[in-house]
């Protein structure tokens, strides 16, 4: 594989770093973490941001620096709290990691941000990336920041045809981004490369005309932009089928259960699911459709209960409420929501609540999505 990079000579980096730099100093993006060089801010900010867009962190970052604004009280706080904070951002485990980092640096580093890479890699949930971000930006080390935006602006700049999807790739970014970054402004350099990535060095339409470094991209010399980052095709999510039952009491309580405390969507609450095949879910969906029944407080008689559940004292109405998908890294869940009320006694784990005080309980993106379709359903039932 070539090493484009080998071909600059310390004339040609030294303008290619001040072009860059100049431009990222007129047109970075202001943002709170960047308010100045703390490190604890930066570190929360970059771990909201993997997986999750700028504009939707920016609410949450407040939020969060509100309730837990020094790394003891982030240390020091209940998880169910932790979790209430983080609902919504989703890949929950990057809280419980969070928390999990911060007891490390009260108890190994006297409570204070480590400062050093080494020290930095060793807490819980961050990678080479995250420690590459704060170690630049908060202490000025010249270590790179390598993600998606930064391995899509450097594979064009260089015409690097290592497959990005692969995890072998990353030592020939690293090596690349060891000869371009700035010594003296590491940290503006890779936000200059995460803000060039995600504005204008775009997966499917760079704007290259608009680019600071186009007369140094020997992609856009050679007009071969859209041939680069090369990336194999990843596996596809396997799909997941469920029903999810909403059982109501004589007491206008609602049952909601509690996952497992490890795995996916860990200590957090839904609605009691259970699983069926892929031909059981498409019958449901064909034999319960709800443009054959009425308003939703129709059709809940003993007679002929779906066979769904069947060991708990429900009856369930005999319509699909709604249906919810969600997309999890490696898994498609695909949920009918049904409605049903409480005849007797459960032989499921878990509580009754009132609706009124789901805001105390964490509810993952599924489980919003569910309680949406259940809400709206109500509403149409009074108007």
């Amino acid at each position: 594989m070539s090493k484009n990079w080998e071909n600059w000579d310390a004339e040609m980096t030294a303008d290619f770093q001040a072009d860059f730099l100049s431009w990222y100093q007129q047109e970075k993006r202001n943002l709170p973490w960047r308010y100045d060089q703390d490190p604890y801010r930066i570190w929360i900010s970059e771990i909201m941001l993997q997986q999750t867009r700028v504009d939707t962190v920016i609410d949450y970052f407040y939020r969060f620096m509100e309730e837990f604004p020094t790394i003891q009280e982030l240390a020091d706080a209940p998880e169910d709290k932790l979790l209430k904070v983080w609902e919504g951002l989703g890949y929950y485990s990057r809280a419980r990691n969070l928390q999990t980092a911060a007891k490390q640096i009260i108890a190994e580093f006297d409570g204070v941000f480590p400062t050093t890479v080494e020290a930095i890699r060793s807490l819980k949930g961050i990678g080479p990336y995250t420690a590459g971000a704060i170690s630049s930006i908060a202490f000025k080390i010249p270590e790179p920041a390598i993600d998606g935006n930064v391995m899509r602006v450097v594979s064009r700049l260089f015409c690097i045809e290592a497959d990005i999807a692969k995890a072998s790739s990353r030592k020939v970014f690293d090596e690349a981004m060891r000869k371009i970054i700035s010594q003296n402004q590491p940290g503006e350099f890779n936000q200059a490369l995460m803000d060039l990535g995600s504005s204008i060095c775009t997966p499917t339409s760079p704007q290259c005309e608009s680019c600071p470094i186009r007369n140094y991209c020997q992609a856009y010399q050679e007009k071969r932009q859209t041939d680069f980052p090369v990336k194999s095709k990843k596996q596809r999510p396997k799909d997941v089928y469920y029903i999810a039952g909403i059982i109501e009491n004589q007491q206008q309580e609602i049952f909601l259960q509690r996952r497992p405390e490890s795995g996916l969507l860990a200590n957090m609450w839904l609605f009691p699911l259970e699983e069926v095949s892929q031909i059981e879910f498409q019958a449901f969906q064909k034999r319960y459709d709800p443009a054959a029944w009425d308003l939703f407080s129709s059709s809940l008689v003993a007679e002929d209960n779906p066979p769904f559940f069947s060991e708990q004292a429900v009856v369930w109405q005999k319509k699909v409420l709604g249906e919810v998908k969600h997309v999890f890294s490696h898994l498609r869940w695909h949920i009918l929501v049904f409605y049903g009320r409480n005849t007797g006694p459960l032989t499921l784990a878990g509580q009754w609540v009132q609706p009124k005080d789901f805001s105390d309980y964490v509810f993952p993106k599924p489980q919003q999505k569910m309680l949406e379709v259940f809400e709206n359903n109500l509403a149409d039932d009074k108007e």
